[in-house]
């Protein structure tokens, strides 16, 4: 049995502020695109994962895919199962590839062994893994307020636009992003702004992470400017980085940025 586990993009992102547990508030929109990595399971006599595509750091062993399984595990006595993981989805680009594999890890056991968990039930799962993992569960347009874990459905289509992605080849870490961000409410909610036209996104719809990266990391700037330069209605960074997507009215061909940088089209 196996699962298309796709990324995410953020349309606007605002650090709201710290919480008494360390962590930090936010409001987003989160919109599932059109990249995706692979996930199938199969019945084996020890549980292990075997990861491919994508070189992804650390022990396989340890991954949230494994943590996923090992949560409904300890409730449901599953049993073991072999974990093939084809990574395609850029990693430390803020499209949530991780989170979406231990989501749709989640979704595959549920259907595989009839365990009967409502969507609820499965983010409060996915909930445990990581901020932005249950938003995969129901994987719609989601406005996300608290860690990035509490949605409210959104009426947003964006199939009449091109949706380009583009990853440079730099890695942002969480603690990069979050250095010299000053959280603080929003003037007006990314909930209302984005039922703007989106030809004036680029004005109001703001993604915090932006200054801190940018500074630190000023060929990601750079890469938001050509895109713009290019023809793009909107152009933002996504997540806490390092990938920038561009949204546009008509199909286009990147082929100069191509060269230094990963490039999926029409996502």
């Amino acid at each position: 049995m196996l699962a298309f586990a796709n990324a995410k993009i953020n349309l606007g992102l605002h650090v709201t502020e710290k919480r008494a547990d360390g962590y930090h508030n936010l409001e987003t929109v989160f919109y599932p695109v059109r990249v995706y990595d692979v996930i199938e399971i199969l019945d084996a006599t020890h549980t292990h994962c075997t990861i491919s595509g994508i070189d992804i750091p650390g022990d396989a062993s340890d991954n949230l895919c494994m943590k996923a399984y090992q949560l409904l595990s300890d409730d449901f006595q599953l049993p073991p199962q072999h974990i093939c993981l084809l990574k395609n989805i850029p990693i430390g680009a803020g499209l949530g590839g991780g989170s979406a594999d231990a989501a749709f890890l989640i979704r595959l056991l549920n259907t595989k062994f009839n365990l009967g968990l409502s969507d609820d039930s499965m983010e409060d799962y996915a909930r445990q893994l990581g901020a932005d993992c249950a938003f995969f569960i129901r994987n719609k347009p989601a406005y996300a307020v608290g860690k990035g874990d509490e949605f409210s459905p959104l009426e947003l289509d964006l199939s009449d636009y091109f949706i380009v992605l583009v990853k440079p080849p730099s890695h942002v870490s969480t603690a990069d992003a979050y250095a010299g961000i000053k959280p603080a409410a929003p003037v007006t909610s990314v909930k209302d702004l984005i039922h703007l036209p989106l030809t004036e996104w680029k004005a109001v719809l703001k993604n915090d992470f932006e200054d801190s990266v940018f500074a630190r990391y000023p060929e990601i700037e750079s890469l938001k400017n050509k895109l713009y330069a290019l023809g793009a209605d909107y152009a933002a960074m996504s997540g806490s980085g390092s990938c920038v997507f561009a949204i546009f009215r008509q199909p286009v061909s990147l082929r100069e940025l191509e060269m230094d940088n990963k490039v999926f089209y029409n996502v």
